[in-house]
């Protein structure tokens, strides 16, 4: 191979947004090299924009509008006199164009060749090569005008994948288990991929739905050197999106790691393969097929990382730079277990239904010794034009068992406040016997079936209150304009009690107390036993108490009616109610409502339709996903409130339906 030039990088361009930005800033800050951020309209005060050295707005709201703009990241490329742009994952991280643009306008493209991106940004030309260079691919068939799809399906025999050949993500994806779902699964992944990718080519694949789904990270450079840095396993997954990733695999024997291994290497070389990429793969029992090649660096790097004691991104920029990699394959070596989980503003309990919202408080937790990779501080806005991630957790242990412990503890010590979050069921399944056994096929979330919300005790709801209590009544006391200085409860007469009631994940908890002069307090929950409460600190957000002697300590916040209070366990929201009930409360009776913000993309009744339970009325795209809303009962479109291609907000009224009379 001819010598390769050595080009250090001056001035680095990150082509992306959220917490990837803010992980490529942070390793381009250590090794010297100025950054620069470009940003959408929403993006404006996010903590990627304020850390880089500069930022250039790309003036749009949307992803189209700015970060999936070739031409306005380019003209940002030249007006920030960058030398190189990392394109981070999604986005145009595996755009061949935009690859190629950034060559042609004489930077550093940190990623593998343009060429190489094209071959693998088809997966059924990937799925050829692949076969050409001996790895074991599924069977796989294109749809196309000439195809007859039922009749492809039941050659490759279902279930099936119908399958995106640009996809990524899980987009313009849908497990079809019989005829009666192909039609269906097919024009929803046709218009997801068209509209994410700007392809709307699809082919269908055999699902394995008992599999694990297994990856081997790898490196390559300019000067011919390849490396495997093991696998990293990624079989929890929602809507064909991962969760929880981990490094190594529970289930890979060293063998397999070898076979797995030398897999990765053949298809890296038969692409002449430069850059930090992914060869994906499902494994069942102990053989494996080639899913895809992602040309880029994965979200879920961190495990890798933790496990090796190398920086993906540091190797990512030597490569451009002309260097070669700084280890051999024997310099490799899997240290202890790391487990990443995927924090997003998302509500389980609704089918993971995006949620977005305000992070009215974030604070990572010193609990579990955890890595955080976000987006977010206090005060950020999860928004429905893009991916709902706040953030990533990755702990590391000696063991399986001491990495999952750690990440539990981790999630469940981190503050985050304001919005509905997939936490709760990140702990819980963390901590179910079947993943601390290692059971982690495809199939997981359906078959254990974690909670999906933590069950919250009758102790830890006093608690709670006791707290938000405590902090109000400290607050009021330093805002009075008279006998501030008078310890709270001592007067010449003896003073009434005070009555509260809070909700409290959705109950109500009523809580009554009274001062003393010896500045504890008298307090009774829901007509209990009475308790003695003295608060030891307050009044500032940290609240020092100890009921009956027990002692607690709590960060206390507040926002509006709401307290937000960490303990020990995972926080929570204690809502003070009114003393009276609102009057302008509105039932809407049969109506249904919006489950988050987002677009109209098409409808499927009309006003005096008569619908039957989980009849498809509408489809709603947002967060870059689509979700179909479906009849809760049987009855009668009574009225239909929105059209295809109108915006709607969280709790709009889409659907007025007439529930059918009982005879």
């Amino acid at each position: 191979m001819a010598d390769v030039k050595i080009e250090p990088i001056t001035r680095l361009l990150i082509a992306n947004r959220g917490e990837i930005a803010r992980r490529i800033l942070r390793t381009a800050h250590d090794m010297g090299i100025d950054t620069v951020a470009v940003y959408a309209d929403g993006d404006a005060n996010a903590p990627f924009v304020k850390e880089a050295g500069s930022a250039i707005a790309l003036n749009g709201r949307t992803a189209r509008q700015t970060y999936l703009d070739v031409d306005k990241v380019i003209g940002a490329c030249r007006r920030s006199g960058a030398d190189a742009v990392h394109p981070g994952y999604g986005f145009l991280s595996e755009n061949q164009a935009f690859a190629q643009a950034v060559i042609d306008a004489g930077l550093k493209w940190l990623g593998p060749a343009p060429e190489v991106i094209g071959l693998m940004g088809d997966k059924l030309s990937a799925k050829a090569l692949m076969q050409e260079a001996g790895v074991p691919t599924l069977n796989a068939i294109e749809i196309t005008d000439a195809t007859e799809p039922a009749e492809a399906a039941r050659q490759i025999g279902y279930p099936v994948l119908v399958k995106a050949a640009a996809g990524g993500g899980g987009r313009g994806m849908r497990v079809v288990e019989d005829e009666s779902g192909l039609e269906a699964a097919i024009a929803g992944a046709r218009r997801e991929s068209g509209a994410a990718f700007g392809d709307d080519t699809l082919f269908l694949e055999k699902w394995l739905d008992h599999a694990r789904h297994v990856e081997m990270q790898i490196l390559g450079d300019r000067h011919g050197n390849l490396v495997h840095c093991f696998e990293r396993e990624c079989s929890i997954q929602r809507r064909h999106q991962k969760v929880i990733e981990e490094a190594p695999s529970p289930a890979v024997t060293p063998g397999l790691r070898q076979r797995l291994g030398e897999a990765a290497i053949a298809a890296a070389r038969k692409l002449g393969y430069s850059s930090a990429g992914t060869v994906e793969f499902l494994v069942q029992d102990d053989d494996f097929f080639f899913l895809e090649v992602n040309a880029r660096l994965q979200v879920e790097h961190p495990v890798t990382e933790e496990i090796i004691g190398h920086d993906l991104v540091r190797e990512q920029v030597r490569i451009a730079e002309g260097e070669p990699l700084s280890f051999t394959q024997d310099d490799l070596a899997i240290n202890g277990w790391a487990i990443e989980a995927r924090l997003y503003a998302e509500n389980p309990e609704r089918n993971f239904l995006p949620a977005p919202g305000t992070v009215a408080v974030w604070r990572p937790a010193e609990a579990g010794q955890a890595r955080y990779d976000s987006g977010v501080e206090s005060g950020s806005e999860i928004s429905i034009e893009f991916d709902p991630m706040i953030a990533k957790v990755t702990a590391h242990g000696l063991t399986r068992r001491e990495a999952a412990g750690r990440l539990a503890r981790a999630l469940e010590a981190t503050e985050i406040h304001g919005l509905t979050t997939n936490r709760d069921f990140l702990v819980a399944t963390l901590r179910t016997p079947e993943f601390l056994a290692g059971d982690t096929t495809t199939d997981f979330i359906e078959r254990v079936n974690p909670p999906r919300r933590r069950a919250i005790s009758g102790t830890e709801r006093i608690e709670a209150a006791v707290a938000a209590a405590l902090e109000g009544q400290a607050r009021r006391r330093a805002r009075a304009r008279i006998s501030r200085r008078v310890p709270s409860g001592w007067r010449n007469s003896t003073m009434p009690w005070q009555k509260l009631a809070f909700d409290i994940g959705g109950e109500t908890l009523n809580l009554e107390y009274q001062s003393r002069r010896d500045g504890k307090f008298r307090m009774i929950a829901d007509g209990g036993d009475e308790m003695l409460v003295e608060a030891h600190a307050c009044g500032s957000g940290r609240v020092e108490v100890a009921i009956d002697g027990k002692r607690l300590r709590f960060r206390v916040q507040p926002q509006g009616d709401d307290w937000f209070v960490q303990g020990r366990s995972a926080g929570l929201t204690v809502t003070q109610l009114p003393r009276y009930p609102d009057p302008a409360g509105e039932d809407q009776g049969g109506g249904l409502a919006a489950p988050m913000p987002g677009a109209v993309l098409s409808t499927a009744v009309a006003a005096g339709d008569a619908v039957q339970k989980g009849q498809l009325l509408l489809i709603l795209e947002a967060m870059k996903m689509e979700h179909r809303i479906t009849a809760p009962r049987d009855g009668t479109i009574e009225a239909l409130h929105v059209t295809a291609g109108d915006q709607v907000e969280n709790g709009q009224l889409l659907v007025t339906i007439r529930a059918e009379e009982t005879p």
